[in-house]
């Protein structure tokens, strides 16, 4: 009887802390972002940085790490005139939402890359060390924001030396 009893407390323990790990990943640390201060910024040819028309804007961000930013919003600028101006971010690999975040779907912007139905384009190098804001458009004027290492992030992250083709981490941080 002894057996069972112990066996039954695990278990619920388990549950317990199976659930809770649960809501900590999906939920507990995301708080709604606002759009930035300095608005919807992308990179221009050249370096230089520019703010676009952003409307609908919704966003999602975490204190927990600096990859979980989300966002999506609508703007009424043509593919054609953003390819021509800004710079486009080659290895573009949406994250994963929540799946209570609905308007940021990753497979779905994926494939529209994938097809040509959208284009990435650098919004901030280094937002933070090791971390690009990527933006992607599609033909539609639907538009999403989520940060990605860049090649120094990850070969940082890894735990490898960075080299002189990477900034030092005070230069990184925005």
């Amino acid at each position: 009887m002894t057996g069972k009893i112990l066996a039954g407390i695990i278990v619920a323990i388990s549950l317990i802390a199976g659930a809770a790990m649960y809501y900590l990943q999906i939920y507990a640390y995301y708080e709604p972002a606002k759009m930035p201060e300095n608005g919807v910024v992308m990179t221009r040819y050249g370096g230089a940085q520019e703010r676009i028309i952003a409307k609908d804007f919704e966003g999602i961000d975490a204190d927990s790490s600096p990859i979980r930013f989300r966002a999506c919003f609508t703007t009424p600028h043509s593919l054609a005139m953003l390819s021509e101006t800004f710079e486009i971010y080659e290895g573009a690999e949406p994250l994963t939402a929540p799946n209570w975040f609905d308007c940021f779907n990753a497979q779905q912007i994926a494939d529209d890359l994938h097809a040509g139905r959208a284009l990435a384009f650098l919004g901030e190098k280094n937002i933070n060390y090791g971390v690009d804001r990527v933006i992607v458009v599609r033909d539609d004027g639907k538009a999403f924001i989520w940060h990605q290492l860049n090649d120094c992030g990850e070969t940082d992250y890894a735990g490898n030396p960075v080299g002189e083709a990477c900034p030092s981490r005070e230069e990184g941080e925005n």
